[in-house]
């Protein structure tokens, strides 16, 4: 690939996503170009580009994604490359090809390495020769009930029933015993069909006690793939992320390099570029499964950041204009120990359901050790339209420990009030034995979580908190107080105590 600089970047994305590639973006003295909703007129990201336009309404389909829009005001605006965060196109090989076709670089992967690694059964296809360990199931979709019970059978149960189409927990179903499969697999079928417009699935080992471990890799077009070490993700509700750490409290240096490596062969089986990442499972044994490889950058992409010192942005920005990866994997070294939580715009006393409202109190954590991606600001509202995450907080530290303690105290911090978030849920995990001791899976929420565990701030802590928001605000007479069951303020909406 001959280099070509790129000098106006679109960032076809909004939210804290398109903030943050802008800002690395202008550190490298490129220009930016935001693309923006009518719901996100007066957002951040949008004052933050150098230049904005309005590309429709507020519903996703009739503005972010769709393409033919994007791709004419990158003509119009005469934009070099396009950079697409995550979600929306960021894995759509025709929003791809269509930049291609305009002479518009793809800050990503090649529409073939999307296509295959979007499809979870040509994944494995994929990888499989490669030494990959996968997990025991089927090399491609059932066909129906009969072929369905016979792979159960030869594998055991409990199964997994997934899409073969999608992720994000949709057309995903875990079947204990014989008498469930035929429910567990017409719900799987159904509902990938509903989410994907493909109701293929395909069947796997259950694995007990799993942990999410997943690998970052970053590869150019010289033939250079690295691994940047490991995330653990498994804290989750409804098979969504909310805690992340890097590097996993409990691999080892020759586990990590293996898996590492297994990560950096799956790259290579499409011919990789850019920023990727490869998703294993982790059972009981520590033996590592592929799981799938999400082609682009990831939300808690920000804890590798931190313990490699790296921006990749601006590496995925510099492999896009055709440069080498400006390291080899042993300069690579992990500098202490990240955390990150996802603050949602949910409320976890009520099975995390999305809260919706207007940011009457946003001010977020400061000091060593912490940084928040956001893209928001006091006195906005958090559309329905999108995903409900506010913000990103996360911490770094020396060690596991500093990292845990400074986010205890970040989150103490934040002071968010006008929607539930998922903060007091954050600050609970934080301070679990489980967490703690680094003995957790992604069974945590089933576990060890129930609702009555965030109400257990009494009356007199709750009005203090709600008295010191209510100074730092100025005794506004706009600011809605939120309550919890007996009228006594929410302390951990208002000052997360």
């Amino acid at each position: 690939m001959s280099k070509r600089t790129i000098q106006k970047l679109l960032v076809a994305n909004r939210g804290e996503i398109a903030l943050r590639v802008m800002r690395s973006a202008r550190e490298m003295g490129i220009s930016t170009v935001a693309v923006y909703s009518e719901a996100d007129r007066n957002a951040p990201f949008v004052r933050f580009a150098d230049e904005a336009v309005c590309i429709g309404p507020a519903a996703s389909k009739e503005s972010y994604l769709v393409v033919d829009k994007i791709v004419q005001v990158c003509k119009d605006r005469k934009v070099d490359a396009v950079h697409p965060g995550y979600g929306f196109l960021s894995e759509n090989g025709d929003f791809c090809r269509a930049l291609e076709k305009a002479g518009v670089i793809f800050v990503g992967p090649s529409p073939h390495a999307m296509k295959v690694m979007g499809d979870k059964l040509a994944a494995k296809e994929a990888v499989k020769s490669h030494g990959v360990p996968l997990v025991p199931g089927t090399e491609g979709a059932v066909s129906g009930l009969e072929e369905a019970m016979a792979v159960a059978k030869t594998i055991t149960f409990p199964i997994l029933i997934k899409a073969a189409a999608g992720g994000g927990g949709k057309g995903m179903r875990i079947v204990e015993q014989e008498s469930d499969l035929k429910e567990g697999l017409e719900r799987a079928i159904s509902e990938a069909q509903n989410a994907f417009g493909d109701g293929s699935v395909f069947i796997e080992k259950y694995v007990a006690g799993p942990r999410h471990i997943e690998v970052q890799i970053m590869a150019d077009t010289h033939g250079n793939t690295c691994y940047l070490f490991e995330r653990e993700c498994s804290i989750q509700r409804r098979h969504q992320k909310v805690v992340e750490e890097a590097p996993s409290a409990v691999l080892t240096p020759e586990l990590r390099k293996r898996m590492g490596e297994a990560a950096v062969a799956v790259a290579r089986s499409v011919d990789y570029t850019g920023a990727g990442t490869v998703e294993f499972l982790l059972d009981e044994q520590m033996n590592f499964y592929f799981m799938e490889m999400n082609t682009r950058l990831q939300v808690e992409h920000p804890v590798t950041e931190m313990i490699t010192g790296l921006d990749l942005v601006k590496l995925q920005i510099r492999v896009a204009e055709g440069e080498k990866l400006p390291f080899t994997q042993d300069d690579l070294r992990i500098q202490g120990h990240a955390i990150e939580v996802r603050v949602y715009a949910e409320d976890p006393s009520n099975n995390f359901l999305p809260d919706i409202g207007r940011l009457t109190t946003y001010r977020p954590p400061q000091g060593l050790g912490v940084r928040v991606d956001d893209g928001f600001e006091e006195g906005m509202e958090v559309p329905i339209h999108y995903d409900p995450m506010i913000a990103k907080l996360i911490t770094h530290g020396a060690t596991r420990e500093e990292a845990i303690e400074r986010m205890e105290r970040a989150i103490d911090d934040y002071a968010i009030s006008g929607v539930e978030t998922t903060l007091g849920f954050c600050r609970y995990v934080m301070g679990h034995d489980a967490f703690r001791s680094g003995k957790y899976d992604t069974h945590f929420v089933r576990d060890h979580f129930s609702p009555e565990q965030l109400l257990g701030t009494d009356a007199e802590a709750a009005l203090a908190a709600a008295l010191v928001v209510a100074h730092l605000d100025g005794e506004r007479s706009t600011a809605r107080t939120p309550v919890m069951q007996d009228g006594a303020p929410s302390a951990w909406k208002l000052k997360r105590r």
